[in-house]
């Protein structure tokens, strides 16, 4: 489960410092609690600009009357090492994201929803007192103006340490291998069928973080395009939507190799067919993990009535 910080309970409702700096004292106290977990809590990267006290940010108020350890705790984590989810958050900020009848795109709140959405376990901390201590928060996604129907999910919030350790200790332990994000992807995406070795290539790779994630949310995408497409096979208005997003333009998540990488490496792009074992696939296309160069190679186009087939998690096959 990811975690990321709700700036939102940032409102300007703290009468003074130092009870301010009591409800700073709670979220630390959640943040180690995380941690103890093997999870992070994610930050927005310009938290310490805001205003928890009218007319003081969130820096002042830290920095008052702080002792030493305190600050460096603090001030690491928002300042320095993050982790800052908008270094790399997946939502565009054409998006709209609607919460409470507010527009919460650019936001953790919006980031939460967008990840839910995509398949990703995500919750939120907000502090407290704050407008954000209800859970779950409703986010909806409005979609008509790309003629699609709006959808909507409900992001856990938790605002004190015995909520937030409560439920952590019933969630599945965050993946920590390479077999672990092929073990959740098979448990949560059922349109898609992986190869028994189709994650071997990455053993001797070190385990990213970033990287898996990145893995679940290019698999989440081939199962949404699958489910998309009608009875017989066909697109849907969605699953035209689906491919437009991130099959397509300069910035496309999956693309074809190129007609010379596909003659020089013929024989690498080509697999034992996962459930026809005399047979094979030639899976030149493939999803991108920019974090060490990796790739997700799978099959392509979809046949009517046949799951995508997931054959190749791995450094880039096509390395000249």
């Amino acid at each position: 489960m990811d975690l990321l910080f709700n700036e939102l309970s940032l409102h300007e409702q703290f009468p003074d410092v130092d009870t301010f700096r009591q409800a700073l004292g709670q979220l630390m106290a959640m943040r180690a609690a995380a941690k103890r977990s093997g999870r992070e809590v994610s930050c927005k990267n310009n938290l310490l600009g805001t205003h928890p006290i009218h007319g003081v940010t969130m820096r002042d108020a830290i920095t008052f009357r702080a002792n030493r350890e305190e600050l460096r705790a603090t001030l690491a984590w928002l300042n320095k090492r993050g982790p800052f989810w908008d270094a790399s958050h997946s939502l565009r900020s054409n998006e709209w994201l609607e919460c409470k009848g507010n527009l919460v795109t650019d936001s953790g709140v919006g980031e939460a929803a967008y990840r839910k959405l995509r398949g990703i376990d995500c919750g939120l901390i907000s502090m407290r007192p704050s407008n954000w201590t209800c859970s779950p928060v409703v986010v909806e996604w409005k979609r008509e103006a790309e003629g699609l129907a709006n959808e909507s999910t409900q992001v856990e919030n938790w605002s004190t340490l015995d909520q937030l350790e409560s439920a952590l200790r019933d969630r599945i332990p965050p993946i920590r291998s390479w077999n672990g994000v092929k073990r959740v992807g098979e448990a949560r995406f059922q349109s898609l069928v992986f190869a028994r070795d189709s994650f071997a290539p990455l053993n001797g790779v070190p385990f990213a973080k970033s990287a898996a994630d990145r893995f679940l949310v290019l698999l989440d995408i081939l199962d949404r395009y699958l489910q998309s497409l009608d009875r017989t096979g066909r697109r849907t208005p969605l699953s035209n939507q689906i491919y437009k997003d991130h099959f397509e333009g300069a910035n496309a998540q999956f693309s074809d190799s190129s007609n010379r990488e596909k003659q020089l490496f013929a024989t690498e792009l080509t697999f034992r067919h996962p459930e026809r074992p005399h047979e094979s696939l030639h899976c030149a296309w493939h999803g991108k993990v920019h974090h060490m160069t990796l790739r997700l190679h799978f099959s392509w186009p979809v046949n009517p009535g046949e799951p995508i087939y997931v054959v190749y998690a791995g450094p880039k096959i096509t390395k000249r």
